[in-house]
This record gives C-alpha cells, sequence and structure tokens, in this order.
C-alpha cells in the first residue's frame, strides 16, 4: 500500500477482515504515520477471525516481490479544487513512485488510485515497463456503485440487483450508457413502470452521481469509505481469478474508436489483471458522451506532457 491517508488505511482493514492477503507492507512518506497504523492494525488480529497476515511498515524495497500494489499517494484536494488541478504535481510524484514499484515488484499489478486517475495511470504506463493489463486505473468503479445506489433507493430494492456503468472518465465528463442499464433485468423505465414507481429522471441520475463524491468532500474533507471498498473489490476479482466485469480504467488501443488514452470501459479482471476488454454497442447519443469524455481525457493529457 504506497500512501497511508484515509483510503489507504481503509483498504487496508478490508484486507485485514476478508483473508486475501499473506503479507501487508504500508510506505507512506511520513514512516511514523505508517507505522503507527500498522501497530494498531496489529491490535485487532486477536479479534479479527480471518487470515492473520503479517504486517509491515517499511519502504519500497519491503515491498519487493508484491502480488498487487495500490498507489494512493500523491497531492489531494483541497477545497474549490478540482481533480484536473493535480495533474502537474501528481504527474511528478507518480513518475517518482511507478520507479520505486516497478524496481521492487516488476510483476506485480499495480492499481492506480492518485488523482486525476486515469491520466495517473497513463503517466505510470509511460514511465514504466508495466504492460496496459497489469496497471489498471481505479476508473469509474467509485461512479458506478454511487450510481447503483441512487437507482436502488428509487426502486427500493438492494444495489446488488441494479446492473449498469458509469464509464469514461472519472470527471464531471462522465456518462451512464442507459442502453446497457437494467433492474432485475428488466430496462429501468420498464421495471418503473411495471411496478408502480414514477420513471427516473436520467440527467438527475447522472447529476447526482457526479455531485455526489464533491459533497461527500465538504462535508469531512475526504472521501474514503467508497473509494477504499472499490480498491478492494478489484482486488477481490484478481485474488479469486473472478473474471469479473468491472468498469475499469485501461489504456485503449483502438478499442471503442480511441487509441492510446487510458479510459474506463467494461473489462474482465481476473488473475492477470484486466484479462479481455469487452465490446459494447453504445447509441448515437451515448457515444457522443464518450467522444465527449475523450476529449477531456486528451486536455488532461496534453498538461501531464504526454
Amino acid at each position: 500500500m504506497i500512501g497511508m491517508g484515509a483510503v489507504g488505511t481503509e483498504v487496508v482493514a478490508h484486507l485485514l477482515n476478508s483473508s486475501v492477503a499473506s503479507e501487508i507492507v504500508a510506505v507512506d512518506q511520513v514512516q511514523a504515520k505508517a507505522q503507527a497504523e500498522i501497530w494498531d492494525f496489529a491490535h485487532t488480529t486477536s479479534f479479527i477471525y480471518a487470515r492473520n497476515p503479517r504486517l509491515i511498515a517499511g519502504d519500497y524495497a519491503d515491498t519487493a516481490g508484491s502480488d498487487i500494489v495500490v498507489i494512493t499517494a500523491g497531492a489531494q484536494l483541497k477545497q474549490g479544487e478540482t481533480r484536473d488541478s493535480l495533474v502537474g504535481i501528481n504527474t511528478r510524484v507518480i513518475r517518482d513512485i511507478i520507479a520505486r514499484v516497478e524496481a521492487a515488484s516488476p510483476d506485480a499489478i499495480v492499481l492506480m488510485v492518485t488523482n486525476p486517475v486515469d491520466v495517473m495511470t497513463q503517466v505510470a504506463l509511460r514511465h514504466s515497463a508495466y504492460p496496459k493489463s497489469r496497471l489498471i486505473s481505479l476508473g469509474t468503479i467509485i461512479d458506478t456503485a454511487r450510481f447503483m445506489r441512487i437507482v436502488s433507493d428509487h426502486v427500493g430494492i438492494d444495489p446488488k440487483n441494479i446492473f449498469g456503468y458509469v464509464l469514461g472518465d472519472h470527471s464531471h465528463t462522465g456518462f451512464i450508457p442507459w442502453s446497457l442499464c437494467n433492474v432485475c433485468g428488466l430496462d429501468v423505465d420498464a421495471y418503473c413502470e411495471l411496478n408502480g414507481l414514477p420513471p427516473l429522471d436520467r440527467m438527475a441520475v447522472r447529476q447526482s452521481v457526479l455531485q455526489i463524491g464533491l459533497d461527500i468532500f465538504a462535508g469531512k474533507g475526504n472521501t474514503n469509505h467508497g473509494i477504499a471498498a472499490s480498491v478492494f473489490r478489484i482486488i477481490r476479482a484478481i485474488s479469486g481469478n473472478e473474471r469479473s466485469v468491472l468498469p475499469v480504467g485501461t489504456l485503449l488501443q483502438g478499442e471503442y474508436g480511441v487509441d492510446g488514452a487510458v479510459m474506463s470501459v467494461p473489462c474482465v479482471v481476473g488473475r492477470s489483471g484486466v484479462q479481455r476488454i469487452v465490446a459494447c454497442r453504445f447509441t448515437p447519443q451515448e457515444q457522443t458522451a464518450f467522444e465527449a469524455s475523450h476529449a477531456h481525457v486528451r486536455e488532461l493529457l496534453a498538461l501531464a506532457g504526454l
């Protein structure tokens, strides 16, 4: 775990409770912070009836041979900033981190969480020899989780019975391909009509998905629970070789008409990372939204010097 802020620390908590990891190494710019968190976590293991992993607070050398490396380190948002404003400083941070990670664990799968996450993933790809299948952006998986919850609240059923994605870029340009969404196998509008519910306001749902993270940040100064759960969801898919379809960011090389940009699309995720990019058919309106998201990613890549 590179970066033991609010997100990195909570991911470690998920790992401790899940029996997924045999060893967890915490690295932070403030060594005392990493050490204190690891000591604190160690004092929970007497009461957690799961695998008892080895816990280490150390440096990059201690991470050698890692199966999975999660990068959350970097400059964090301040009130009034957007993720885009972090491009310059975090580009420099990630260039340094990915060199250290690759030197220690060249065969690892790397999960990028640092914002703007898709651009930072592309920075890491440019400055390392990791293949795109093993350098994965958290992408829009958190946006998708928020979407499923918002729809769940409207229809009054468990969010795990909602199917759909937010795709494109983890920013204000993320979009919902409604043609791919359903509730219990039914088109969203059909489900509402057949079950006596008012129709969803699709524009309002998208606005809520994009706004809620900012509202959480405004209320408590960070967004950690949902993001940590999203990171852990990817780790579970990898460790269990699930071949689950998740909306993560990966380098597109011709898929969806995009060449040379990391964007979030449905991907099969398993033991080797992104095993396959799933081809989907968008409506013309959805394709336009995807192209707008792609244009925004290109703007940020230019800022990062890519």
